[in-house]
């Protein structure tokens, strides 16, 4: 019986040279949120018909995300692999917003902070679109799921 969702995921901690407590709070908060509630389904047919739940590594490897995909039990089923250069600017961005919003909530009006965050909110949802795309006939994912990887793939390339 199939079961397309991520149980577990980790970030390869050799790709992250630093973060600070508001990234590592997104960072907790989107793996939470992920685990609580995705769509995860890779689109290769395996020949015993293994169809979830995954366990998920993510990487970044010579400006490529890899996504190491595994069965519950730990062993390999596959690794999809990405070009990273469509999402750069979208990373860029996505982090000057989240510093902007980061110092408005500190010393903005609410007006402000919700200006801010509505920004924020959608290269977000750009981002996660975009990534939809580039996973199309490779994993089918929900918006929320692709929203959360978006988040974590963002934490993969923070360089201090």
């Amino acid at each position: 019986m199939a079961d397309p969702r991520i149980i577990d995921i980790t970030l390869d901690e050799r790709t992250i040279l630093w973060r600070n407590a508001d990234v590592e709070q997104e960072r907790r908060i989107a793996i939470f949120d992920l685990l609580e509630d995705n769509h995860f389904a890779p689109q290769r047919k395996h020949p015993d018909g293994y169809a979830g739940p995954y366990r998920v590594l993510l990487r970044v490897e010579e400006g490529r995300l890899v996504i190491e995909i595994r069965r519950e039990d730990d062993s390999p089923l596959e690794a999809v692999i990405l070009a990273l250069g469509r999402f750069r600017r979208s990373i860029r961005e996505y982090f000057a917003i989240c510093d902007s919003y980061y110092q408005a909530i500190s010393n903005a009006s609410p007006q402000q902070i919700e200006t801010v965050d509505m920004a924020r909110r959608g290269i977000h949802n750009q981002a996660a679109e975009m990534l939809m795309e580039r996973l199309e006939g490779k994993i089918e994912l929900d918006f929320d799921t692709a929203r959360r990887l978006f988040t974590l793939i963002c934490v993969l390339h923070i360089k201090g």
